[in-house]
């Protein structure tokens, strides 16, 4: 039977994975861009269909939210040429790339509740 290798804090495999996730975080923190990237999985929307899926986002929250997730890939923002002006978004295939990510989170968090609540009833 082999025993995992404990990895020191201090090692660099310890120190590159740490960083790793820090990079993660960054990109993905905040209250709103896991709720807009699940959103846009299902297929491309439009801004007000997204803060109605989204619920309780402000619109400049959401279009801040936007403009982060464009400038890391994530999303792609399609401007078409109609009167008015239609503005749509979708998960870039690099965007996508989170999908197996935010189904583990969906998961632990349908059993995290189920949890608490049980201690509650």
């Amino acid at each position: 039977m082999m025993m995992k290798e404990k990895i020191s804090l201090h090692s660099p495999i310890c120190s590159k994975n740490m960083l790793a996730l820090q990079d993660t975080l960054h990109i993905v923190n905040g209250k709103w861009k896991l709720a807009i990237i699940f959103s846009l999985n299902e297929s491309t929307k439009r801004f007000k269909e997204l803060q109605r899926d989204i619920g309780k986002i402000t619109g400049k929250m959401l279009s801040q939210e936007l403009k982060d997730l464009e400038m890391n890939e994530l999303v792609k923002r399609t401007v078409l040429d109609t009167k008015p002006v239609t503005v749509e978004y979708e998960l870039t295939s690099y965007g996508n790339s989170l999908e197996q990510v935010i189904d583990q989170l969906v998961n632990w968090g349908i059993k995290h509740r189920k949890r608490i609540v049980k201690k509650e009833g």
